[in-house]
């Protein structure tokens, strides 16, 4: 039988135990020594950070895309961005009471990571669907810190092999949080 006031019932969200398998994929797939050692990513807090927002960015625009054959699909990928973003936010404010930041300044830099997040974001979805140099201008001016075009192009084509192999992996797949993200090889990432 069904309940009359299911409406009044608060969504279901998607599992903890998936967020937490997917954004532990994401954070992985960040500390991948090669993009530090090879790709000229700085070592450093900030460097960390925008590798991060990088990949957390290229799974929401994957999901973004999900057109499930039914709406319950549709909304599994719209909780499961929601849900991926508050962990971000989580793991973010983990970290800086972590480094001793204060109470009162936590909402200050959090609102600051919010910022980040959402200029990368809109930065990175110009810059995709500009193709040509315009994604490897943003991830130098965001990730590089304006130096090492190079190195900012083989980053671009790690990003875009990256969502071509997120669009290839069909939508179940990705809402059970049973894919993976490519290798970052130097060999497979040349412009």
């Amino acid at each position: 039988m069904v309940w009359p006031f299911n409406h009044f019932r608060k969504p279901r969200q998607a599992p903890r135990g998936t967020i937490e398998a997917i954004y532990g994929m994401i954070v992985t797939q960040a500390r991948e020594p090669i993009f530090y050692r090879d790709l000229g990513v700085p070592d450093t807090v900030n460097g960390r950070f925008d590798l991060l927002l990088l990949h957390l960015w290229l799974l929401l625009r994957r999901l973004r895309t999900v057109q499930g054959v039914n709406q319950a699909a549709n909304q599994g990928a719209t909780e499961l961005s929601q849900a991926l973003f508050d962990r971000f936010c989580e793991d973010m404010d983990d970290n800086l009471r972590e480094m001793g930041i204060g109470d009162q300044t936590v909402p200050k830099r959090m609102r600051a990571f919010g910022e980040a997040f959402y200029g990368r974001v809109q930065a990175y979805d110009q810059a995709i669907g500009g193709g040509g140099e315009a994604l490897a201008a943003a991830i130098c001016k965001n990730i590089l810190n304006g130096t090492g075009m190079d190195q900012a192009r083989r980053l671009a084509a790690y990003a875009r092999a990256t969502e071509a192999d997120l669009g290839r992996t069909d939508e179940a797949t990705l809402l059970r949080a049973s894919f993976k993200y490519p290798p970052a090889l130097t060999e497979d990432i040349t412009p």
